[in-house]
């Protein structure tokens, strides 16, 4: 288990890290979902004692490992920004740890192709890393990483740099790589998505703050402040401000829409009111529909989806629609809201209300 108590980190008199804890368990995959600067490289470099915190203390297995070196703990990470060695072949490059860890012949030379077969690295062991792609040189990387049998692996948002169709199936394999090694999986990213996709555990940073840690499910589902919310959304979060009064929600100089079921025993008064933008349609839902008129502004086609910006009494949002939708700008339309999912914060952020567990 690793353990962060009260861990902060400052430079030059500003926080690179806030006070922080945060308990991670053997076996788990944890991610660090957050913008850039957010903070998660800067966390990632205290928990494998690149760098030494300014405040708390960092424990592993119950021993305090604050003031331990890098070398002498048994981490293995990867950062985007690839480094192997430029005079060793891939094979050897994958095989380092392994050899300076004093394993004998026939265990590396298993272990090399084993990893270097699921990272579609085979054809590529007798070449030197600058005879490859920047793609196979991450991939490299991710092997050496993968054979060192570490305790605790770091991966700096690795596989930007690789092909849509490798990181998706490694997306698949690797929790199950390290997570069958009994090894604490950290792995950073900017991109919702992927955390969506990975699984396992979430914590969102914002500028060097935790926000929330829990099931990637939940934190998405369930976020206890607005900022939690935003950071777990792309395209952005669609945002209104209103105010509730006798079971509706009321925007000045705009239709006011029920409150919904879930949202019932808050209390009256002004509140921030949020939503995925594939929660808002051209065409009514089921049921939990309100409808309301937009001004569009401008339409993104992707190829198969199309992205809807509209103005709603002033507030943009984003509108996620499958297909092709082409609509002109300036036009007047009806949208439909699908209000089952809304969530509803405070003036001061937290969260007050929650869409129900089975809202996607």
């Amino acid at each position: 288990m690793l353990e962060l108590r009260n861990v902060s980190k400052t430079v030059g008199g500003e926080y690179h890290i806030r006070p922080s804890d945060l308990v991670l368990e053997r076996g788990t995959l944890n991610v660090l979902l957050g913008p850039t600067l957010s903070g998660k490289t800067s966390l990632m470099r205290l928990m494998a004692g690149l760098d030494k915190p300014t405040g708390g203390s960092i424990h592993f297995d119950g021993k305090d490992v604050t003031g331990v070196r890098v070398q002498d703990r048994n981490v293995a990470m990867v950062y985007q920004q690839f480094i192997n060695y430029p005079a060793l072949t891939v094979y050897e490059n994958i095989a380092s740890p392994m050899r300076i860890s004093g394993k004998d012949a026939a265990t590396i030379d298993r272990e090399v192709r084993k990893a270097a077969e699921l990272l579609r690295l085979t054809p590529y062991l007798d070449r030197t890393p600058l005879n490859l792609s920047g793609g196979q040189q991450q991939r490299t990387a991710l092997a050496r990483a993968i054979v060192k049998n570490a305790s605790l692996v770091l991966l700096d948002e690795p596989l930007a740099n690789l092909d849509y169709k490798l990181r998706e199936e490694l997306r698949e394999e690797l929790p199950r790589i390290f997570a069958a090694s009994g090894a604490i999986f950290v792995y950073a990213t900017t991109e919702p998505s992927e955390a969506l996709l990975l699984g396992g555990h979430t914590a969102t940073l914002s500028e060097g703050r935790i926000t929330q840690f829990d099931k990637t499910i939940d934190v998405y589902r369930r976020p206890t402040d607005l900022i939690t919310a935003k950071t777990f959304a792309d395209p952005p979060l669609n945002i209104l401000e209103v105010v509730k009064s006798n079971g509706h929600f009321l925007k000045h100089d705009a239709e006011a829409f029920a409150v919904p079921a879930h949202l019932a025993g808050m209390a009256d008064g002004p509140v921030t009111v949020a939503f995925h933008p594939h929660h808002l349609a051209l065409a009514p839902t089921d049921s939990g529909n309100a409808r309301l008129s937009v001004r569009t502004l401008v339409s993104e086609i992707t190829g198969s989806e199309s992205f809807v910006h509209v103005d709603f009494a002033g507030a943009r949002w984003v509108m996620l629609e499958h297909g092709i939708h082409d609509i002109e700008p300036d036009k007047a339309i009806d949208v439909y809201l699908d209000t089952r999912h809304l969530m509803a914060f405070s003036t001061d952020g937290r969260a007050i209300a929650a869409a129900p567990a089975k809202a996607a």
